[in-house]
């Protein structure tokens, strides 16, 4: 008999992860009128909101203004948080699997792709991933020793985070002070004494992946000139064709030929944007002192292919920017070549076959693609699939609400609710008004549970 849920017995679901997929699943479930449903979303970190808090630039608070319905969404009477939580540590599959019909995992992609070259484990070498996540306050990353004590930084990648790091490192302290950046990155980037940023990509202009918008930012910085290259901007046929129905692709040409027309201005910065070379080597002495970079051509697949000639640039830092990956969970199927969960438009596979009632959404979905409204559509095409499949799950032997906050008491979880999290929002935003700031980051996870009380 397929079963039926009401206001006493409704689906029960379990989301794990807070950001964007996790709370756009959350919000699917509840738009939907046919299926009472219960959602808990957890979260390993006392913080809602995922990327939204922890990836979306200190400048861009616009984007940030996304959490108001988010927060929506967690305040709905059929939704519960619970921070602090942390899956495979604090709540077992087995956990869920007996208090939930179902379970979403919506844990985005935490690590970064490395670039396989001698050096990159030098001290000064490391990812945009942690780089980002250091200025924006995340516990895990607060203690990062970064010093911005060289002329030269290299940024390896073309994407939308190359250049959020690229226009962090450009701007000035006073420019990043009416922002929410980390209290503890300010005095190491107002003391900086990087005057050379460089933007490194192994393919040519038409190929890179930042959007127009994000561009154009660069152009518009008041403590930088921009640099760049003319010859690097000749598009071979390929490329050309390429991008000839792509509107957005033709602009960013337009506008990095219009950058590569400007004069230097004498700026105590420069953002220099390169096209056609890759790193193989990063060179130094118990530390970062130079990165090597290859010149590329393209072949007729558009790939990139080393040319024999070669360069170095005096950097102090390299920071790569070369694609996100999935991390794997405890007792979840995982490929690892792909770095998401395997998965059939949504439905976990294990070995290949459907796993009943369990499903996943977002970048350990998909890949790591796309902006924060893309996993929307991917959150709520994965919790159709749930919906259609709720009649035939095999429900869960004890699905009492209380029975969670009861085991997590037991075994000594400080675990955070919503109504903590508007206690620590508070808090934060308070400190924020008094220095003319959206809000003031507590960046460590002991002191978030003091404030939270």
């Amino acid at each position: 008999m397929a079963n039926q849920f009401d206001a006493n017995r409704p689906l029960r679901v379990a989301v794990i992860g807070s950001g964007p997929s996790g709370i756009y699943a959350a919000e699917a479930l509840i738009k939907q009128s046919e299926t009472p449903v219960s959602v808990d979303v957890f979260d390993r970190l006392p913080t809602p909101y995922g990327l939204v808090r922890y990836g979306v630039a200190p400048d861009h608070q616009t984007i940030k203004s996304v959490t108001k319905v988010m927060q929506k969404v967690l305040q709905d009477p059929r939704v519960r948080f619970w921070g602090n939580v942390e899956f495979g540590r604090d709540l077992t599959l087995g956990d869920l699997r007996r208090h939930y019909d179902a379970v979403v995992y919506t844990v985005g992609a935490s690590s970064d792709r490395h670039l396989g070259i001698p050096g990159e484990d030098l001290p000064g070498s490391l990812s945009a991933t942690e780089f980002v996540a250091w200025y924006n306050g995340h516990p895990d990353y607060q203690n990062l020793p970064i010093r911005l004590d060289m002329r030269g930084v290299a940024v390896v990648g073309m994407g939308n985070v190359a250049v959020d790091v690229t226009r962090i490192l450009a701007k000035s302290a006073d420019e990043l002070r009416t922002t929410d950046i980390a209290d503890h990155a300010l005095p190491v980037l107002a003391q900086s004494q990087v005057t050379d940023i460089y933007m490194l990509g192994r393919r040519g202009p038409a190929q890179a992946k930042f959007t127009t918008k994000e561009l154009r930012e660069l152009g518009e910085l008041h403590n930088a000139d921009i640099v760049v290259r003319p010859e690097e901007l000749e598009l071979d046929e390929k490329s050309a064709a390429s991008i000839a129905g792509e509107p957005a692709l033709q602009k960013n040409l337009e506008i990095l030929r219009e950058f590569a027309a400007r004069p230097l201005t004498g700026k105590p910065r420069r953002v220099h944007i390169r096209f056609l070379v890759s790193p193989v080597a990063i060179l130094g002495e118990g530390r970062v002192q130079k990165i090597r970079l290859e010149k590329n051509c393209l072949d007729e697949n558009l790939n990139a292919v080393g040319t024999g000639v070669f360069e170095e640039l005096e950097v102090g830092m390299v920071l790569r920017s070369v694609g996100y990956k999935g991390v794997p969970l405890p007792e979840v199927p995982f490929d690892s070549r792909k770095g998401v969960i395997p998965n059939q438009a949504g439905r976990v596979l294990r070995e290949g076959q459907v796993a009943a009632g369990e499903y996943t959404a977002g970048w350990i979905k998909r890949g790591p693609s796309g902006v924060i409204g893309t996993n929307k559509a991917c959150a709520t095409e994965t919790v159709k699939l749930l919906l259609e499949d709720a009649p035939h799950l095999s429900l869960a032997p004890d699905p009492d609400p209380e029975a969670i906050p009861r085991l997590l008491r037991e075994r000594g979880v400080h675990y955070v609710t919503l109504e903590h999290w508007l206690r620590l929002d508070a808090h934060e935003t308070a400190l924020g008004q008094a220095q003319g700031r959206p809000r003031v980051k507590v960046t460590s996870v002991e002191k978030m549970l003091e404030v939270v009380g």
